[in-house]
């Protein structure tokens, strides 16, 4: 039966796209952005969205309608993480022992460096957060992503170029 007679609104294409794409796009979501519990949320309501659009979507690209309601989804999800922590971190008060000055100093090089890293290109962010961040090898960082620990290295380096490059600049 050729693609475009295949119907997603037929259950048993439907859960074969399930079984097929759920969990990959689940690893796919907690890989670039780090919560599991969020990313199998995502999926979930991205399923939901093909089977009420299943009548648009031909076979062939439900793939594509998947990943893109789900990045989507993350980017907005993501989004509303950062923009309720920055409404937390100005209600809470914090006190330390620590100079004024070096506390300005430590907050300046901190958005600087955070601005650095959100300035990468998201293959070379993607590594270096999973590397430094959540402590993956390479080779477990190439598993993740499907490319090789030669590819991993190379994005990291550049990574770590890029943000040397830009923290140096800024602090002239």
């Amino acid at each position: 039966m050729p693609e475009k007679e295949i119907s997603v609104c037929e259950e048993k294409v439907y859960e074969q796209l399930y079984r097929e794409h759920a969990e990959k796009i689940c690893y796919y979501l907690y890989y670039k952005y780090g919560d599991m519990e969020k990313a199998q949320d995502i999926v979930q309501d991205s399923f939901a969205k093909l089977w009420v659009n299943c009548s648009n979507i031909i076979f062939g690209a439900a793939k594509s309608f998947l990943y893109k309601i789900a990045k989507n989804a993350s980017i907005n999800a993501v989004l509303h993480q950062k923009t309720v922590l920055k409404y937390q971190s100005i209600e809470q008060k914090t006190y330390t022992n620590e100079s004024p000055e070096f506390q300005m100093e430590e907050n300046e090089f901190m958005e600087k460096l955070n601005n650095a890293i959100s300035e990468l290109r998201e293959g070379q962010r993607e590594v270096f957060l999973l590397n430094r961040i959540e402590k993956k090898t390479y080779r477990e960082i190439a598993e993740m992503l499907d490319i090789s620990v030669k590819a991993v290295e190379k994005r990291m380096h550049l990574a770590l170029v890029s943000l040397r490059t830009k923290l140096k600049t800024s602090n002239l």
